[in-house]
């Protein structure tokens, strides 16, 4: 167990912020709320940022930017969505040294300057679809802050796309969901569960809220991207309209989507350890860190040749750039200590008597399994290992989340499984807002979702007893 890691057992909160100080992730700025993100933070982001960016254009959506600023009186056009945000809006009411005519925000989100801009460039159904995503920073005034979980300026993408009808907007509110889901669960290895939000959970000015939600392991959920269906609520507030198929003027359809640096976090919670962070192979920034161990400059030169030929071995098979040679002059136990926290899923030990045995000593991150493997058979071994530590840490994550899911029939079984264990809960719910707040102020459990990908049941809302069409999944969340 590392010294410089308090256990989750001990202080779940203050694990995770080691977590990422020993993983030299990311650290807090000058201004309060604000995350300056590491590079070894930031690499992570960008492995993100790669994956993500290759899905949405091989859906058909393209990048572009949209400003930083936006008149306020963008956000008051659509009544819902100045409501959910004006208590988190930065506002800048002065520049160039004098006092700005009108107050400008700064983004929360960007529906209104990118409806203001559709509105310009949608002219005719033959105009339809517009896919545009954007990859940028926003900034919402929170009052308590946790890096990469909830910060004032964060990194995200956000779609907007405009449609001809309901139906297509619908459709694509969908695909982005399960291309959300297919990322979290094959690349970050985190399984998670869709559905729709409630009406009071849902995006302020949707029509309809898609999540997909995930379990941490303290028992708390979190919820990881989100798609809006907007219906025709932005277009009517800012005019975007076309020349129909029947020559008449129509509004369009929008939607909106993102996910952001929060991922991050739910990476460093879903799978890290007491040691330190993990990350899944097929979103480590590097993938192998070849360690060469030596006392003098004789034994340096014949490991480190070595490493480098191990390197080049691999680089075959996998990005050079995801394999590492660690050569700097520091005790052999600090070397390894160091890529044991940055959460490298492979390390290959090489001093003298593994060059003269013509082996490699290679380790997994994720069950601290050690064993040498001659040179010759390496690239293979760590090629499958890299595999197999990808599914283990889905399959370690998905058996967390069944043994933590409980389904119950009362509400007073409700609150003793949440005091007592916590985790996701299935529970009927009668529809009723009143009941959802009533819950969520007696336990502080939210409806994180309706299910999307399973057969509804019938049966009786916990808390009134009243007809219930399906379960919900209920959980205090992050």
């Amino acid at each position: 167990m590392a010294k410089n890691i308090t256990p989750r057992s001990q202080n779940y909160s203050q694990w995770y912020l080691d977590v990422i100080k020993a993983g030299q992730l990311a650290d807090y700025g000058p201004v309060k709320g604000c995350m300056v993100i590491r590079p070894s933070g930031f690499a992570i982001w960008e492995a993100i940022q790669a994956q993500l960016d290759r899905m949405f254009k091989e859906s058909g959506h393209v990048n572009a930017y949209f400003p930083l600023l936006i008149p306020q009186h963008f956000l008051e056009k659509e009544a819902e969505h100045v409501e959910g945000f004006s208590p988190e809006c930065a506002v800048v009411t002065h520049g160039g040294g004098k006092e700005l005519e009108e107050p400008l925000v700064v983004r929360p989100t960007s529906e209104t300057v990118i409806g203001h801009m559709y509105a310009q460039w949608i002219n005719s159904y033959r105009d339809l679809p517009v896919l545009i995503n954007q990859w940028c920073n926003v900034m919402r005034w929170e009052m308590r802050t946790r890096l990469f979980l909830r910060t004032s300026e964060f990194l995200w993408q956000e779609g907007h796309t405009a449609h001809e009808t309901y139906e297509q907007a619908q459709e694509e509110t969908m695909k982005i969901l399960e291309i959300y889901r297919k990322f979290q669960e094959d690349y970050l290895a985190i399984p998670v569960i869709k559905g729709k939000k409630t009406e009071s959970e849902k995006f302020p000015g949707a029509d309809a809220t898609y999540a997909v939600e995930a379990l941490m392991q303290d028992g708390k959920a979190l919820q990881a991207a989100t798609s809006h269906n907007l219906k025709q609520n932005f277009a009517k507030a800012f005019e975007i309209q076309f020349l129909g198929r029947n020559n008449e003027r129509e509004y369009v359809y929008t939607t909106s989507w993102g996910c952001s640096t929060r991922m991050i976090g739910g990476l460093i919670m879903s799978h890290s350890d007491d040691d330190g962070l993990i990350l899944p192979p097929k979103i480590a920034p590097i993938a192998v860190a070849i360690l060469p161990i030596f006392k003098n400059d004789a034994e340096k030169s014949k490991t480190i040749e070595f490493a480098e030929s191990i390197a080049q071995r691999l680089s075959e098979h996998l990005d050079p750039l995801r394999v590492k040679i660690d050569d700097r002059e520091m005790r052999p136990a600090d070397k390894f200590f160091h890529w044991v926290q940055q959460g490298i899923p492979v390390r290959i030990e090489v001093g003298p008597r593994d060059v003269d045995k013509g082996a490699g000593m290679v380790a997994r991150r994720d069950i601290r399994d050690k064993r040498s493997i001659p040179v010759d058979s390496i690239v293979d071994t760590v090629v499958q290992m890299l595999e197999d530590i990808q599914n283990n840490l889905y399959q370690r994550a998905l058996q967390f989340r069944e043994e933590n899911t409980t389904t119950v029939k009362s509400y007073g079984e409700f609150k003793q499984v949440l005091s007592e264990k916590g985790g996701f809960i299935r529970a009927h719910w009668n529809g009723s807002a009143e009941v959802e707040e009533k819950v969520k102020e007696e336990t502080k459990a939210t409806i994180r979702c309706i299910p999307s990908d399973e057969e509804p049941l019938a049966g009786k809302c916990i808390f009134t007893g009243e007809p219930s069409p399906q379960e919900v999944l209920f959980a205090v969340s992050y």
